[in-house]
């Protein structure tokens, strides 16, 4: 398994500065934080805050202190991060001992002073099936939850203001055959406000039966790194690949605004190069991530075609799979292409008359609003045939 370490980079980095190897180095990985950076463009009336609110670290399974959850979520870029330490299993409590639940909390805080990264409050309540492991983020007091009754956990933290959702109801540890299903007391938590939401996305594992769910039940969907061990390793950033991340869809950057889109199910899920989420969100957020740069005709020997080229540019961090849906055909491409992040993409379009202006339909193969569908989005072409 391949390591990363920050320290020694940087110590290579302080070394070799006055040598165009040490330059190299440098540059290398300067470019590389720069890259790993999660970017996701505003839609109309909402902020696009990126958010992972499922982690851990030494104060309870996991195997980094708190502040490296700060510094790698900064270097992602992420708007917002839970510290959501087991609130029951402490395999480390020996060499860690710490009374106060809440703890790993206050250290990040600390660690993200002067920085823009909003840290929440959160704890993971580790049973077994049923209800399975919750998360409860925007928790006052931890401590307080340290209950026999699951249902007074949950009622505790309901009474200080805390967002649950369902984590990883797809684990193969308590549902051998992956799939998530609901029980009675899931069904009872629910109805009473108890859960209001479930992860679709744990680590490296998608779960459509958990979409339903969540459209069936009204939840808010949720994607989580449920990170251990280091972001950069566990995710193959350095082969390009990227942590899950849920986008909350927020009337601002404040903590308070986060819940609030949490509350009205304003998310979508980012994992693998794919969308999940609302139609409502996920189209103007894949409609504002593709920008019509450029348009013009192409010159045949007698004089102007009737193809019009069309120069797209794709400012998210998607590759975004799309199939034509024919009001016109495609001079340049097949019915399906990918307009690549952060590039351009040029797209012929036979017009078949001289149109001032007309709109392109997609269906996004990439992006999932519910089981086995995929949105469909509209971009609006001008052409000056002048």
């Amino acid at each position: 398994m391949k390591r990363y370490n920050y320290r020694l980079l940087l110590l290579l980095t302080l070394v070799f500065s006055l040598t165009a190897f040490g330059k190299a180095i440098a540059q290398q990985y300067v470019d590389y934080d720069h890259e790993r950076i999660i970017e996701f463009p505003d839609i109309p009336g909402y902020k696009t805050l990126k958010c992972d609110f499922h982690m851990h670290t030494v104060f309870s399974d996991g195997h980094v202190w708190p502040d490296i959850r700060v510094e790698e979520a900064l270097k992602d870029g992420l708007d917002a991060i839970a510290i959501s330490d087991h609130l029951e299993y402490q395999p480390y409590k020996e060499d860690i001992p710490h009374p106060d639940r809440n703890r790993s909390y206050q250290i990040a805080l600390k660690a993200a002073e002067d920085t823009n990264i909003i840290i929440i409050n959160g704890i993971e309540i580790t049973r077994d099936m049923p209800p399975g492991h919750l998360n409860a983020i925007f928790v006052k007091d931890a401590n307080k939850l340290l209950v026999d009754s699951v249902s007074e956990v949950l009622s505790e933290a309901k009474r200080q203001g805390a967002f649950t959702f369902w984590n990883h109801p797809q684990w193969i540890a308590h549902k051998k055959d992956g799939i998530a299903e609901l029980t009675d007391m899931h069904r009872k938590f629910i109805k009473e406000g108890l859960i209001q939401g479930i992860e679709i996305v744990n680590w490296t594992s998608y779960s459509s039966e958990a979409l339903q769910i969540a459209i069936d039940n009204d939840l808010t969907i949720i994607g989580s790194s449920d990170i251990h061990g280091l972001v950069a390793v566990d995710f193959e950033m350095l082969e390009g690949k990227h942590r899950p991340v849920t986008l909350v869809f927020a009337r601002k950057k404040t903590k308070e605004a986060i819940r609030e889109g949490l509350e009205n199910r304003r998310t979508a899920v980012w994992v693998k190069n794919t969308l999940t989420g609302n139609a409502k969100y996920i189209v103007p957020l894949i409609e504002q991530s593709l920008v019509v740069k450029n348009t013009g005709v192409l010159e045949s020997y007698t004089g102007k075609s009737l193809v019009v080229s069309v120069y797209i540019e794709n400012i998210s961090d998607v590759d975004y799979i799309l199939e034509n849906k024919k009001d016109f055909s495609l001079h340049s491409h097949a019915d399906i292409l990918i307009a690549r992040a952060h590039r351009i993409t040029n797209i012929q379009v036979r017009t078949l008359e001289e149109l001032s202006n007309f709109n392109l339909r997609f269906k996004v193969l990439n992006a999932v609003t519910a089981p086995d569908t995929h949105p469909e989005i509209t971009l609006s072409i001008n052409v000056d045939w002048d």
